[in-house]
């Protein structure tokens, strides 16, 4: 069964110019062209497409999507880590939700304001698995006792210094600075000394390999998109990763 481009670019809420602008560059070939010159897609191309949609709304560039569908080979494997990555992120938007109105009908109705319910779907250790997986148990537990033991005020400051790290690695990388210029170096030491606060990561534990722990956390945010995006996409994040291995080459 196949499809025709228009139809193809209605479903999914593009256009025929980008489909076809995919085609260009090799990211999303037609499965036949027709006489009269339209782009035709079956299942197989639904697929790719499907992948290429959910991609960039992790952020990701096309360069970077290619590489991505390049390293895998099936198909149905890695749509089951972007279904993990978007169901990760529904459960997180659900309780996001919940505490947002939960707070709008408190303030509609004179109520108190419950700090516990607050932030729930806004804390920083949603990555659970991959902290366990790579620093034990113990970071977790120790990271989100903190977490768990900070006030609102202090939740809010917290999310507010993350929050403007990722804008100005952002806007670092978007400047077209280089990782080891002053600018850059600047904002990895604000970062460095940020997940220093936080306790039971290798950062904040005396005797721990500062170092390596850095290094391997930028790795990471360039590996896995879901850290990507908080950083631009790929792009973003490979400075990121690279203005941080600059800074504890130098500095740890």
């Amino acid at each position: 069964m196949e499809w025709p481009i228009q139809q193809i670019a209605k479903l999914t809420g593009t256009t025929s110019r980008t489909l076809r602008h995919y085609d260009d560059i090799g990211l999303l070939s037609p499965s036949r062209v027709a006489r009269n010159g339209y782009r035709h897609y079956d299942e197989s191309s639904l697929v790719r497409l499907q992948r290429i949609l959910l991609l960039r709304e992790l952020g990701l560039g096309l360069p970077q999507i290619a590489e991505v569908l390049a390293r895998e080979t099936s198909e149905a494997h890695a749509l089951e880590s972007h279904l993990a990555w978007l169901r990760d992120g529904q459960s997180r938007l659900a309780r996001q939700i919940a505490s947002v109105e939960s707070t709008i009908e408190a303030l509609r109705g004179g109520e108190r304001l419950m700090a516990e319910s607050m932030f729930d779907g806004f804390d920083h250790m949603r990555y659970k698995d991959e902290v366990q997986e790579r620093w034990g148990e113990d970071a977790y537990a120790r990271s989100d006792a903190w977490w768990r033991s900070m006030g609102a005020g202090d939740k809010a400051a917290w999310q507010r210094q993350a929050q403007q790290l990722g804008q100005d690695w952002i806007a670092a990388a978007e400047a077209g600075i280089a990782p080891d210029s002053p600018r850059a170096q600047d904002v990895a030491r604000r970062h460095v000394a940020w997940l220093t606060g936080i306790p039971g990561t290798p950062a904040a534990t005396p005797g721990g390999d500062v170092k390596a722990y850095v290094i391997g956390l930028g790795g990471m945010y360039v590996d896995d998109p879901r850290f990507a995006q908080n950083y631009g996409g790929q792009d973003g994040a490979r400075f990121v990763r690279d203005a941080l291995r600059v800074y504890a080459e130098t500095n740890l």
